[in-house]
């Protein structure tokens, strides 16, 4: 386990699997820790070229990044990974008082001593692209600038509406930024360019837009961090860029095969997503023999929430006993999403993903179950905490929905030591995204 290659923190737990799969899936052995795990936890690992922390500072606060973020970053830096990487959702969704993007990159830079740190967003693997600093992402099959995606403008937290990334930094951190801009990156004397960039010692956004510009700010990206240091950050554009020129170097495969894991009769799901993406899901799952539990999520934070979470409990067993997969949701889109009164309670938000992780997890001890599923960036990274899982490794990518796989899980909770685990981000997946985990399908 001596100088991995790569190690990184990732800012919720949906984003934290989306690295491993697309390490795992190119022949980069990755291991996905809930914690910083012990030595003896960490040695159970040690065929793993990559190493994962996942996180929840995607809906933390700067304060909270400060106190968490420090070890966690001290810890990684440990590890001498040729690369220490601050994961971030590929839509970039944050503000200066939650998931502060600056805040952590300031933190990294400290803990790593070093002036410069380069940054990737784009990941045409999840339509996403960023062309002059700008960011734009798909959805249903068209492509949006981001303040102006039908989605992530409106996000219930931290919408987006600003595209300009580097404004959008701007606003969170007083670190200078520069772009190494489509144009920097293709001309011919791309690397004096780059290196010009660099020297103004701050965050350096490296465009992604195709699969030419991406290989080519892998390239850049490790030129820089030879110079500069290990710290970089940005979606897992960051691992679909070096990946590229990992595997010139011979480090990465093109691909690695994966068994087949089959289909179970019985699947259990907890969403806390209000995206339309989720709703569509749910919708196309109902359709298809999966019986649907709405939950009341301001019930779940209340005083009174211990009995809404075992009554939920009760019905999710009743559906399950009579053999039917199960989804139990607090919304179904944005229409049904209660966020204004969920905000109305301190800390309401972190306990509805608690409460749905205890939820599922007792339905997995009751029932049995093998495989599950969260939906929801922030619900997931609470949620799954409270299955007493201490880290994931992926068991089946999903080359057509990446992002999404369906992960093992490791620990000492018997129940849920070896269970299949999928973490689903509320944008990322086909309508059919919940029949195709309880089948086994990879597309």
């Amino acid at each position: 386990m001596s100088n991995p290659l790569l190690s990184y923190y990732g800012d919720d737990f949906t984003g934290s699997t989306d690295v491993m799969e697309a390490l795992a899936s190119n022949g980069v052995p990755t291991v996905l820790f809930l914690d910083i795990p012990t030595p003896e936890m960490l040695g159970r690992f040690d065929e793993c070229r990559a190493i994962g922390v996942a996180g929840t500072s995607r809906s933390e606060t700067p304060d909270w990044m400060q106190e968490h973020l420090t070890p966690a970053f001290e810890w990684l830096k440990s590890l001498n990974a040729s690369i220490c990487h601050y994961k971030v959702c590929s839509t970039f969704d944050s503000s200066p008082k939650v998931g502060n993007i600056g805040k952590a990159i300031e933190i990294g830079r400290t803990t790593f001593g070093q002036t410069t740190v380069p940054v990737i967003v784009g990941a045409p693997q999840l339509k996403r692209y960023t062309a002059f600093g700008n960011l734009f992402a798909a959805y249903q099959g068209q492509i949006f600038r981001i303040d102006r995606h039908p989605v992530m403008s409106r996000h219930p937290v931290t919408p987006m509406h600003e595209a300009d990334l580097a404004l959008h930094l701007g606003a969170q951190t007083n670190i200078p930024v520069a772009v190494a801009d489509l144009v920097a990156t293709a001309a011919p004397d791309a690397d004096d360019r780059i290196d010009q960039l660099a020297a103004k010692q701050g965050i350096l956004l490296i465009d992604v837009s195709s699969a030419e510009s991406q290989e080519t700010a892998g390239h850049q990206m490790l030129r820089v961090t030879q110079q500069a240091g290990a710290f970089v950050a940005g979606s897992s554009g960051v691992e679909y860029a070096l990946l590229a020129a990992w595997r010139r170097q011979g480090l990465a495969n093109d691909s690695t095969v994966f068994a087949d894991v089959g289909a179970v009769d019985r699947l259990a799901v907890v969403s806390g997503s209000v995206s339309p993406t989720t709703e569509r899901q749910i919708r196309t799952a109902l359709d298809n023999g999966f019986a649907g539990i709405a939950l009341d999520p301001v019930a779940l934070v209340s005083e009174n929430g211990e009995r809404a979470t075992q009554a939920a409990i009760a019905a999710g067993a009743s559906a399950l006993t009579d053999g039917r997969s199960v989804i139990l949701h607090t919304a179904l889109g944005p229409s049904a999403d209660r966020g204004v009164d969920i905000d109305k309670i301190p800390g309401a938000r972190h306990r509805l993903g608690q409460s749905l992780g205890r939820i599922l997890r007792s339905l997995i001890e009751r029932e049995g179950l093998k495989r599950a599923v969260i939906a929801g960036g922030d619900t997931s990274s609470h949620a799954l905490k409270e299955l007493r899982v201490d880290a994931l490794t992926t068991l089946l990518p999903l080359p057509q929905t990446p992002g999404s796989p369906l992960c093992l899980a490791h620990g000492s909770h018997e129940p849920t030591n070896g269970l299949q685990i999928a973490l689903k981000g509320g944008q990322v997946g086909t309508d059919g995204y919940f029949s195709q985990i309880r089948d086994g399908a990879r597309s």
